[in-house]
């Protein structure tokens, strides 16, 4: 990133969004293993992680419908429930915080900028996640992916963050890991930084449109927060 692109940008962000899941924790294996205690469950062939990992970012009901896309709406519904029950047991047993995460984390704290989680996970599991790594304190709100009508790619939980902090939208960074992060930050007209790592298995983070790549949030916040 030039530098002037960064000096200005470090006079106009005051708040953070970041996305959850690929970002800041690598719930992967907690996600895998409630889907293929699922489709055991259901009798269907299970999917090694790397396929599950293309399946998520669009909530669980698409990576449900994912892991079954020949199934009708009624076994849909039953698989949707069967991996609700299996992952309230998996949530946060296997999760592992991003390296760098709790450092940049703790770096934007200390310098006093208000942060906001915005997922695509449903409250029910998020909000508990967040508690069991330790990560909750960090942040001002959590918008999940049920808390409006609307969630990634929309614009809608960005510009609903940017009202609840009060800033305008090119006042947010928003900092995730896919296509659907970058498209929800650039309709709600915030800046957006890529992690290098993450579960953007099907668009390669380098040919996505986004402000910044950074390979970690330790890297991230050494950038934006000058001395």
């Amino acid at each position: 990133m030039p530098v002037s692109h960064l000096s200005r940008l470090r006079a106009q962000v005051r708040t953070l969004t970041f996305d959850l899941d690929g970002t800041l924790l690598n719930t992967l294996p907690d996600l895998a293993a409630a889907a293929n205690g699922m489709l055991r469950e259901l009798q269907r062939p299970e999917y090694p992680d790397v396929t599950i990992a293309s399946f998520v970012g669009h909530g669980i009901a698409h990576l449900v419908a994912s892991c079954l896309p020949e199934a009708n709406h009624a076994e849909q519904a039953e698989a949707l429930h069967l991996f609700c029950h299996h992952y309230a047991h998996e949530n946060g047993r296997r999760t592992i915080i991003y390296p760098g995460v709790l450092e940049g984390l703790h770096a934007w704290q200390a310098a006093g900028v208000p942060m906001a989680v915005i997922t695509n996970k449903t409250a029910a599991f998020t909000e508990p996640l967040l508690v069991s790594t330790g990560l909750s304190d960090f942040f001002d709100f959590i918008i999940s992916g049920d808390s409006l009508p609307e969630k990634k790619p929309h614009p809608l939980p960005l510009l609903h963050a940017c009202q609840e902090f009060g800033v305008a939208p090119n006042e947010n960074l928003h900092i995730g890991d896919s296509r659907h992060d970058a498209a929800a930050a650039r309709a709600a007209g915030c800046p957006v930084w890529l992690v290098a790592y993450g579960y953007s298995t099907d668009t390669p983070v380098q040919s996505i449109d986004c402000d910044a790549i950074v390979a970690t949030l330790a890297e991230a916040a050494q950038r934006m927060i000058k001395g």
